[in-house]
């Protein structure tokens, strides 16, 4: 007779085994038809899990976190029985969910077509239509193999043979097909109401370019058609903001095979650029950090022994010289505490806040390389804070506070915060970890910030606090970030002199608040679609002349704003203004500046924002004032 607990506290008891559907069925018909799954004691399981004894149970329905990935996984075995009905000879082999949908690979002779997916897709609607029943069954080893051998499923048996021997052998059937997988998976097909597949491409069994091309499609899947639909929209919105599409239309950088990875940086990129680390370096600046350089190339030995070489060698550029072996440095931390080093601390002297725009280079696999937001070659506004034990809590809140203000310059408001805890693969005790971890989350409570655990996220040398950024359509980017470090001063012999004149390790605080330089111009190109604000804008103004008779005054303002500080373009061609004011709307410049006989002759412009509002006549003097407050404000929301 199980015992049934739910989450409200209350219990259920049954003199027979029952399913995790009969309990939903027995609290009522509408959770029944909800349910898409269970969390039995914890664990997610179908809802055909048989309970046998007494259990703590959820019913998970669309409201629970659970739920769209339990979608987008059914939706995967659907895409693979509609495409072995559409293509009879093709294998499957895996077909994980990644974000915002999954993918599926398959042993076919020939690659799939836009036209191919459309007669698949309309398949997987007809299989969903007819609401197949989804059924578990759970064979033995040699079944199983038996089983997918006769199907001609030779990827699947290799994957049976490679699991545990302690792994139950679990087969899903919807209709007649079948797939090995360890679920859990929706009730029915029935229940998979909004997808698409979004397209297909290449890709190797397991990873290996060893082995055998497979064909890989990809789709998505939502919990209903309104979620689905504003998720294209907002993939068509990013197809518009994509960054490489604007960097080479508004001449910011260029990538080429000669230098993969690596960002050539043209002046109007150049300039958003350096715009963005002075403005960083006063920042810092005003908030007590020196800045420091370190070499690019360093003897292996230094990362050997702060531990990089043997957690991120394959990471790691490494070359040779007169028999010594030395590694392209990918990031500055063993460096600082060489800085560090140089000279004996006393308590007094800390917190010790060093800042570099340091130079990184990380062997990143080609096919992960993305434009200007995933590179081989960047620059970090990086930081370390060595203090003690006791300057933990401050030193993350002034971060943090530092961190928000940048955040807003940026125009950036929504700002989610994680806390990452120890890998699986690390460096230093559990003692040392758990007195990190409980360091970040005091300092986070301390400022009562809302957070998130993600548990086995942390650096192999210490937890982090990671900020997250909510762009204008709702993606994530990840860019900040500070961690605590009590290992990487003790390796590296790091020691200041206390109040008792005892050799003390310091603390080390690792953080960045931008990240990669190259990947926040990357997210701001695509933030503002191009249309930078006014402070970071390659070209602030653009002074257009009607006639030839305009342009000596057209010249003479241009020069009077320059010599203000501004970034401004006299266009004095030969073209009619309305040829000038569509070519600058399209190069996004911010304040179009026209003068015609009218403005000679009153000593005054006619302002026109990029927007393509008038915002009328003005003096040199008006103007000046107008840009300058705006430039002020920065990306800040007004």
């Amino acid at each position: 007779m199980p015992v049934i607990t739910l989450p409200d506290g209350s219990q259920r008891s049954f003199d027979h085994a029952v399913t995790v559907a009969d309990v939903a069925a027995s609290i009522g018909a509408g959770l029944a038809k909800a349910a898409l799954a269970g969390r039995v004691d914890g664990k997610l399981v179908d809802t055909s899990c048989l309970l046998t004894e007494d259990a703590a149970l959820a019913i998970v329905t669309e409201r629970d976190p659970e739920a769209l990935e339990i979608i987008r996984h059914s939706t995967a075995h659907l895409l693979a029985m509609a495409l072995q009905d559409v293509f009879p000879g093709a294998q499957v082999t895996i077909g994980p969910v990644i974000e915002d949908g999954f993918f599926y690979d398959f042993a076919y002779e020939r690659g799939f077509t836009p036209e191919d997916l459309e007669k698949i897709e309309k398949r997987m609607e007809e299989m969903a239509a007819a609401d197949h029943p989804v059924q578990r069954v759970v064979m033995s080893r040699d079944e199983a193999v038996k089983t997918f051998a006769a199907m001609g499923e030779h990827y699947k048996v290799e994957i049976i043979n490679d699991l545990p021997d302690s792994e139950d052998i679990s087969v899903y059937k919807q209709g007649v097909w079948m797939d090995l997988c360890r679920g859990p998976h929706v009730p029915s097909t029935g229940k998979l109401k909004a997808f698409k597949l979004m397209k297909a491409s290449g890709a190797f069994w397991r990873g290996d370019s060893n082995n055998a091309q497979l064909q890989r499609i990809y789709g998505t899947a939502w919990l209903n058609k309104k979620d689905l639909t504003a998720y294209l929209n907002r993939l068509e919105e990013a197809e518009k903001r994509d960054h490489r599409k604007l960097g080479k239309r508004l001449d910011l950088f260029h990538m080429q095979e000669e230098a993969p990875g690596m960002v050539f940086w043209h002046n109007n990129g150049w300039i958003i650029y350096k715009e963005i680390e002075n403005y960083i370096r006063e920042r810092l600046r005003k908030s007590g950090y020196q800045e420091v350089r370190t070499p690019q190339v360093v003897d292996i030995g230094l990362w050997e022994k702060s531990g990089h070489a043997s957690k991120y060698s394959a990471n790691m550029f490494i070359t040779e010289s007169e028999s010594r072996t030395y590694a392209v440095k990918p990031m500055n931390c063993p460096c600082h505490v060489q800085i560090y080093n140089s000279a004996l601390h006393s308590y007094r002297d800390l917190p010790l806040r060093m800042a570099e725009f340091g130079s990184c280079h990380r062997n990143e696999p080609s096919g992960s390389l993305h434009g200007i937001m995933r590179v081989r070659g960047f620059v970090q506004d990086d930081a370390h804070i060595f203090c003690t034990e006791d300057q933990i809590q401050s030193e993350v809140a002034s971060f943090i506070g530092l961190l928000y203000s940048v955040y807003e310059d940026f125009g950036f408001t929504d700002v989610i915060i994680k806390l990452s805890t120890r890998p699986e693969e690390r460096i230093g005790s559990d003692e040392v970890w758990d007195k990190a971890e409980a360091a970040l989350s005091d300092a986070l409570t301390a400022q009562g910030l809302v957070w998130e655990l993600q548990p086995g996220e942390g650096a192999f040398y210490g937890p982090k606090i990671e900020f997250t950024l909510k762009d204008c359509i709702g993606r994530m980017w990840q860019c900040g970030t500070v961690q605590v470090d009590f290992n990487m001063p003790a390796r590296l012999e790091a020691e200041y002199v206390d109040e008792h004149s005892q050799r003390r390790t310091p603390v080390m605080l690792h953080r960045a608040i931008l990240g990669s330089l190259e990947r926040f111009i990357g997210i701001l190109i695509e933030q503002y679609e191009g249309a930078f604000p006014l402070w970071l804008a390659p070209v602030q103004a653009a002074v257009l002349n009607i006639t030839d008779k305009q342009a000596e005054y057209a010249g003479l303002l241009a020069e009077f704003l320059e010599n203000q500080g501004l970034r401004v373009h006299a266009d004095l061609r030969n073209e009619k203004i309305g040829f000038k004011i569509r070519e600058h709307t399209i190069q996004k410049t911010p304040f179009l500046l026209v003068v015609g006989d009218r403005e000679v002759e009153t000593q005054t412009v006619a302002v026109r924002a990029r927007s393509g509002a008038e915002l009328g006549s003005m003096s040199w003097q008006q103007l000046l004032d107008h840009l300058q407050t705006e430039v002020s404000q920065r990306g800040r929301v007004r």
